[in-house]
């Protein structure tokens, strides 16, 4: 009832897993994906040559082999280890559910033992191509073939991710909340230090094949919003930047809780900008216990506006709305982390330029990641490319963020509203801001991301890293459901 097909880079490599396969007795045939260069071979089992694991041919050639009613492809060059009748509940599950794809959670072997490793459940925003199936993905026969045929384009990279949304097309993913089987970790390194992974510059070529993946299937879905409309004229609100009279031209914010590491050298780089202008400084500070508050009050300077808000039920999100309907806010509010500095005297201005200059409602700068004592570290200069004029506000559906530093035309953020959180709530916010005005960019490094222990991301378990993914996979299915309604109306 059940074809398998595994990676095969030879038979040390891949003889456990062939093994635990056969002794379920619903496995049929057993294919190995396998490399040109590749000679070896496993008695009983049948090889398919590929070129890329997750290439548009690979998954065009693992449909049209598959003859069982159901089909499990695991996606690791590891040993797989299938619990006690695993397959037999995958099979049960399929059943019963009608799905087109099944997967569950499981455990993770390192040198440190086996470690439990839920995943999350899919929904219609589940858009991110990094979203973590974990290794053993499970299919209804039929519907792979069907949606094999939809493949969009022939991708090096991106045939997998295709694959995955033709078949969220066709009906639903289930995610199995059981552990199911094992096997091994191979990228161990912490949170923090996976975080970027998606806008490496290394990564480029993959992420613009996944960029035209995650359009198309945008278009079929009817959540694609085209730059320009009908008549050819731009598809974005025009902003004449005169909506209110303001106290100042701009106003950076900075929220902080306990970064007394780090405060002094965030507040001295905003307080050194040199502007044309009129700035202030915001600093809204949450039940700092560890110094922060007395190094704020250090700062003898007329621009700098410290804002106790001791609420425990406010989130980052709470405490930018508190900035932004503040009586001395700026006509523009620039955002600044209290780990991180500006790089240069004139970050303030280049970010305000550029509102003016592209007649746009948030602009996103470019930053260099730093260590803690300022020194460069990969992956480097992130200048988030994936955002572009033509489909940026398509392509940041499928993206986990929108860069840094970030700067909203304080009238659309007051209307908009930030959501209540201390995580995603500048990338709900982008989204929303996006769905009706331009975005504008800047390309040269204005800002200095520092990385170090103490970072809020750094070092997240599993259920944290779960909980952030699901919510912001929540505010992509939000903002796709109302591009839908836009889009219908």
């Amino acid at each position: 009832m059940i074809d398998c097909f595994i990676p095969f880079a030879g038979r040390e490599q891949a003889q456990a897993t062939i093994d635990g396969l056969r002794a379920c007795p619903l496995v049929g045939d057993i294919y190995l994906l396998a490399p040109a260069e590749v000679t070896d071979n496993v008695d009983g089992c049948r090889r398919l040559t590929i070129g890329g694991l997750t290439s548009s041919a690979t998954m065009r050639l693992v449909a049209d082999a598959a003859r069982a009613e159901r089909v499990l492809l695991y996606s690791k060059h590891d040993t797989l280890k299938m619990a006690p009748f695993a397959i037999e509940r995958f099979n049960s599950l399929a059943a019963d559910s009608g799905a087109v794809m099944l997967y569950a959670d499981h455990y993770n072997v390192t040198e440190a033992g086996a470690v439990k490793a839920p995943v999350i459940d899919y929904q219609q925003g589940s858009l991110r191509d990094d979203f973590d199936f974990g290794s053993v993905l499970f299919f209804d026969t039929a519907a792979l073939k069907a949606a094999a045929a939809e493949l969009s384009g022939d991708y090096k990279h991106a045939g997998l991710y295709d694959l995955r949304l033709a078949l969220s097309r066709r009906g639903e993913i289930v995610h199995i909340n059981e552990f199911l089987y094992s096997d091994v970790e191979q990228d161990t390194r912490k949170s923090g230090e996976k975080i970027f992974d998606y806008v490496d510059p290394r990564n480029r070529d993959r992420q613009i094949e996944m960029e035209a993946v995650c359009t198309e299937h945008l278009k079929r879905v009817g959540g694609y919003l085209s730059p320009v409309k009908a008549d050819g004229t731009p598809n974005f609100r025009h902003i004449e930047f005169d909506h209110d009279k303001f106290a100042v031209e701009a106003t950076v914010m900075i929220p902080v809780r306990n970064r007394i590491r780090t405060i002094r050298d965030a507040i001295g780089s905003v307080l050194k900008q040199q502007t044309n202008f009129k700035f202030n400084l915001m600093v809204v500070d949450n039940f700092s216990t560890d110094g922060t508050r007395e190094a704020i009050d250090e700062f003898d300077d007329p621009r700098l506006i410290h804002i106790i808000a001791d609420f425990y039920d406010m989130g980052i999100g709470g405490y930018w709305n508190l900035a932004a309907h503040h009586e001395q806010a700026g006509k523009f509010i620039v955002q600044l982390d209290s780990d991180d500095m500006y790089a240069g005297e004139d970050t303030l201005q280049t970010m305000v330029d550029a509102f003016y200059e592209q007649n746009v409602a948030m602009v996103v700068g470019t930053y260099q990641m730093t260590d803690i004592n300022l020194n460069p570290i990969p992956p480097g200069i992130i200048d988030h490319r994936e955002w572009t004029p033509e489909n940026g506000r398509n392509n940041a559906l499928r993206i986990n963020g929108l860069g840094a530093p970030r700067a909203f035309y304080t009238p659309v953020l007051r209307d908009v509203k930030i959501p209540n959180t201390s995580y995603g709530e500048d990338y709900a916010l982008g989204l929303n801001i996006s769905r009706h005005y331009q975005i504008g960019r800047v390309y040269k490094p204005v800002y200095l991301c520092r990385r170090w222990d103490d970072n809020s991301d750094a070092a997240l378990d599993v259920d944290k890293m779960n909980r952030n993914n699901l919510y912001k996979d929540r505010i992509r299915t939000w903002e796709l459901q109302a591009r839908i309604a836009l889009n219908r109306r």
